[in-house]
């Protein structure tokens, strides 16, 4: 797929079309990754605490990896601007990485608090965008309420049920994304064959 060179806006239909085409004849791969989705999903839903951990050694090794190439990029470029905050955030990337691997079952219960405050906050943005829209009469608010006040619920159950809710949140809602994402790639497989 290209993008026209001369300057004028793209063909948008052009450009769908391809993409169709592109999707269409890789739809067994699409399948496949969303089946392997799925079933990863399903097992991270089965044994919640098993993905909870999975995810903060994950974590840990993201945070520690980015780290050292940041340290390295960092003194690389000594002469830069910023040095100092760059070395920094470099090595307080190297830090978090250490500590999630070091002690993972601290970091679990770290990252539920985490999750539970970004719910918490997420629910309360989405009221009031609920309510904002529904002041220009809007038909979706009460979607946008119903989400917030889902996630809301999430958070109460999460915090409410803290320490023990560290063992399962965070392996539940990866699960849970992962299950809802393999099932639409798995679909939009389906479609594109079919088509």
């Amino acid at each position: 797929m290209t993008l026209p060179q001369d300057g004028g806006p793209p063909d948008f239909g052009k450009l769908q079309s391809e993409m169709n085409a592109a999707v269409k004849a890789r739809w067994k791969a699409f399948l496949f990754e969303g089946i392997v989705l799925a079933l990863l999903g399903l097992a991270a839903m089965i044994v919640p605490p098993l993905a909870s951990l999975a995810v903060t050694i994950f974590l840990g090794w993201m945070f520690l990896i980015s780290g050292i190439a940041g340290l390295f990029v960092t003194y690389w470029a000594r002469q830069m601007p910023g040095f100092w905050w760059s070395l920094f955030s470099a090595a307080l990337a190297v830090l978090a990485g250490g500590i999630l691997l070091a002690r993972p079952m601290e970091g679990i219960l770290t990252l539920t608090i985490v999750v539970g405050a970004y719910f918490l906050a997420e629910g309360v943005v989405t009221i009031m965008y609920a309510l904002e829209h529904r002041r220009e009469l809007s038909e979706r608010w009460s979607w946008l309420l119903i989400s917030g006040v889902m996630d809301l619920l999430i958070a109460f159950i999460i915090v409410a049920g803290l320490p023990d809710s560290a063992r399962w949140a965070i392996g539940l809602l990866v699960g849970i994304n992962l299950m809802l994402g393999g099932a639409s790639m798995v679909g939009m497989a389906l479609a594109a064959r079919k088509s």
